[in-house]
């Protein structure tokens, strides 16, 4: 299943291309979690975020097991005159608009998340913290989530739900760190983290 909108192929001066991770499991104003998704994939371009390649929706598990429903998720390749701050900005005003709210709780059920996962080969705010986040151990992710933009996303190599989907718009984009591609990073996934992700339609 994949979202009829309209992709720009076009150049519009200086432009960068981002990475978003798309993502629901709860119905919204607008209808059910592909619906959302749909609604948030339409208002990219409104926000300065020109979409030039979205990947098919996928089904997967809720995580902690047995948190919620099942996600839907997806993954977008944008162009973008945005700073990573201004595309976060963007980002964050869509999911107010689809009813997403920000409480502190993390990993719980919602309607709408988008992820900014990177922009081109940026490595914010700094190397050190990069790898210091992207190295944390799962237990400590489950308590502590950092204060600021962390690019490329620190948890986006240990994500099923991220990487398949990404893997079908940006296979070759490489972590700036590591080196690995998408494609090299959902391959290290051991079976275990790809349990009851499934393409839908």
């Amino acid at each position: 299943m994949a979202c009829p909108i309209n992709l720009h192929s076009s150049e519009y001066g200086r432009q960068t291309l981002a990475l978003v991770a798309l993502g629901g499991n709860l119905f919204s104003s607008t209808g059910s979690p592909a619906q959302t998704l749909c609604a948030a994939l339409r208002a990219l371009p409104g926000e300065g975020l020109k979409p030039v390649a979205v990947s098919r929706f996928w089904r997967s598990p809720a995580y902690p097991p047995g948190s919620g429903p099942d996600y839907v998720n997806a993954a977008a390749v944008v162009r973008t005159t945005l700073d990573p701050q201004g595309t976060l900005t963007a980002l964050h005003g869509i999911e107010m608009r689809l009813g997403r709210t920000r409480d502190g709780g993390r990993w719980q059920a919602r309607a709408i998340d988008l992820d900014l996962l990177a922009m081109g080969d940026a490595v914010l705010p700094h190397a050190a913290t990069q790898d210091l986040w992207r190295a944390l151990p799962p237990d400590r992710q489950r308590q502590v989530a950092p204060g600021e933009l962390i690019l490329p996303h620190p948890r986006m190599q240990d994500r099923a739900f991220v990487l398949a989907p990404l893997a079908e718009v940006a296979p070759s984009w490489r972590h700036p760190r590591t080196g690995q591609t998408v494609a090299q990073m959902l391959a290290a996934l051991d079976r275990a983290a790809l349990e009851g992700l499934t393409p839908l339609g």
